[in-house]
């Protein structure tokens, strides 16, 4: 049988899905992180966990989040494109992920356990509503480029189907995590949405695949320091 042709229609109704995917990444990082537990305590836990996520994607959200970085040193929104495309990674973007990456271990390592097995689902799919939000309030700011089916924005139903797939995943993950927690888990989230966000707006004038990457990056780590500011 010849392979299903994917058309333009099903590449802008993915990001409806991305809040799905995102919980289903988590809970890859869950049974890993329960499996670091078991081996070694909380901080193997954490790298575990983190680890799996990282092979559940290909680093795809980590490499977005370098990128926009290694741009930040660029005085045109030209140049911050030409560096963001650049494969090579920058002083910035290296220290940036590094950063990113050890506040995750450190976060879900001084977690309970069984608030870091919710956090983690909660966490990638709130994460990536995130991301949905800024493709629906923004403008795609490339001619071209990894995003670029999503240019013209969103369409009412993935966005519905984003935006209750998210509160879904809060309010399911807030029965173990408890309300404040999942409360101050969503405002570190905001913050981190709207910090990504003043990084790249204002000089490219909208988003870039690597933004949404990086928005999704910052949020859950957002998400993870604003559940264990509760505790």
């Amino acid at each position: 049988m010849p392979a299903a042709q994917l058309d333009e229609s099903d590449f802008e109704a993915a990001p409806g899905f991305y809040p799905l995917v995102g919980v289903l990444i988590g809970v890859i990082g869950a049974a890993a992180f329960a499996l670091g537990w078991a081996i070694g305590g909380a901080f193997i836990a954490a790298i575990f966990g983190t680890a799996a996520t990282l092979l559940a994607t290909g680093a795809f959200h980590e490499d977005g989040l370098a990128d926009l970085f290694d741009g930040q040193g660029a005085t045109t929104s030209e140049r911050m494109m030409e560096i963001m495309r650049d494969s090579r990674l920058g002083t910035f973007g290296a220290a940036a992920l590094l950063i990113v990456l050890l506040l995750k271990i450190a976060a879900l390592a001084q977690l309970p356990f069984m608030v870091a097995l919710a956090a983690l689902p909660v966490a990638h799919g709130a994460s990536r509503l995130s991301a949905v939000i800024v493709i629906a309030t923004s403008r795609y700011a490339r001619a071209e480029g990894i995003a670029k089916p999503v240019a013209k924005g969103i369409g009412a139903a993935p966005l519905v189907v984003a935006t209750l797939t998210g509160i879904a995943a809060v309010a399911i993950g807030a029965t173990i995590l408890g309300p404040g927690a999942a409360l101050c888990g969503l405002a570190g989230l905001a913050i981190g949405h709207i910090s990504t966000r003043l990084l790249f707006e204002r000089k490219l004038g909208g988003y870039t695949g690597d933004c949404l990457g990086a928005v999704q990056q910052i949020s859950e780590v957002g998400f993870y320091l604003g559940t264990l500011a509760w505790l």
